[in-house]
């Protein structure tokens, strides 16, 4: 069997830390930031790490 290509979308938009957890930015700001609140739009700011069952799947596409 041929190896399995990298999924160039997960490519952009995860990393992988030291630890093998996986990063990626806060969801939820892309638009309609006049309804949210101050407190989620200060939560939600920087990166965060995904839940293990999530991120499971996600290394899964970025090792291939």
């Amino acid at each position: 069997m041929p190896k399995l290509k990298t999924k160039s979308g997960a490519k952009k938009r995860f990393k992988l830390t030291a630890t093998g957890k996986v990063k990626t930015a806060q969801a939820g700001k892309r638009h309609g930031m006049i309804k949210r609140t101050a407190k989620f739009i200060r939560n939600a700011r920087g990166t965060t790490t995904l839940s293990a069952p999530d991120a499971k799947i996600v290394k899964q596409f970025l090792n291939g």
